[in-house]
């Protein structure tokens, strides 16, 4: 079987995209209960919209002030045999000067051989997987209530989204998103990285990558970090290549980085160097592996 780009990025431009509604299988195994789908009481859609989108903004600010450790593996299978395997582990930290740095602790030489990781994946592995739709970023995606939900002990506001438009050289997350209808932040995500394009004529520009889902938990009592992406999902390539990917991500140690500075959450500032109260990490947990 040839090599195929796992997730090139290709230069082309789409007017719009139909919102799609993502309905996520198996859901009652994903800790979901049923989806309720009356309006939200007491408050507006737009106002559950708005609200979350400021708390993704915050999210994103604090998060960019804590260290972490970054474990990724990605599979190809034959069948539920491992045919091929990547596999990076990095630590996200501070230099000297307090510049974000990424610094890799392990990573094997990789045996992929039916798929050829790029910069897109890589960049997709970053920015995509543990997906942020802040306040600068709701006006770029269609954003269609879905209803209520239980997702394990928390109940949830249920929205599918989609970008509005593709833009050229850009990529975009397009699926479904749990809204935790106490502190308005996102606890988890299904769906997937767009535009896919498939080109049968030229098979070395497709970009394709699999569905995933991203668990966050509750870190310091105060933020809704990402600790947890799992995706098993068959790309179909042209030539009726298929491939069944794998990916499964862990992000732990969060640490908050101790400098001098401020993150402003719920109209408070609170200084990196201040140490909060000891809390136990809440959230819904990702599923047993």
């Amino acid at each position: 079987m040839k090599h195929r780009p796992l997730a090139c990025l290709g230069s082309i431009l789409v007017s719009a995209l139909t919102l799609c509604l993502v309905v996520p299988a198996l859901a009652d195994e994903r800790g979901e209960g049923p989806l309720d789908p009356s309006q939200p009481q007491g408050i507006t859609v737009q106002e559950i919209i708005q609200r979350f989108a400021a708390k993704e903004k915050q999210f994103k600010l604090a998060r960019e002030q804590y260290t972490y450790t970054q474990d990724v593996t990605i599979q190809t299978l034959d069948g539920n045999t491992v045919d091929g395997q990547y596999r990076q582990v990095s630590d996200i930290l501070f230099d000297n000067q307090g510049h974000r740095i990424e610094q890799v602790t392990f990573a094997p030489q990789s045996t992929l051989e039916r798929v050829v990781m790029t910069q897109s994946d890589y960049d997709d592995i970053r920015n995509r997987l543990p997906f942020v739709l802040t306040s600068d970023d709701i006006d770029k995606y269609q954003i269609l209530y879905v209803g209520k939900q239980r997702e394990d002990e928390l109940g949830t506001y249920v929205f599918d989204i989609a970008p509005k438009e593709i833009e050229k050289g850009q990529r975009y997350f397009q699926g479904r998103i749990w809204v935790d209808d106490h502190d308005f932040q996102i606890v988890k995500t299904y769906g997937e990285t767009v535009p896919q394009v498939h080109n049968p004529k030229h098979p070395e520009k497709e970009n394709l990558s699999p569905k995933f889902t991203t668990w966050r938990q509750q870190i310091d009592g105060k933020y809704w970090f990402p600790t947890y992406t799992r995706a098993d999902d068959t790309l179909h390539f042209a030539g009726n290549d298929d491939v069944r990917m794998r990916y499964i991500v862990k992000y732990t140690n969060y640490k908050r980085y101790g400098a001098q500075s401020t993150i402003t959450y719920d109209g408070q500032e609170i200084s990196k160097g201040q140490q909060p109260a000891a809390q136990p990490n809440g959230g819904t947990p990702p599923p047993k592996q």
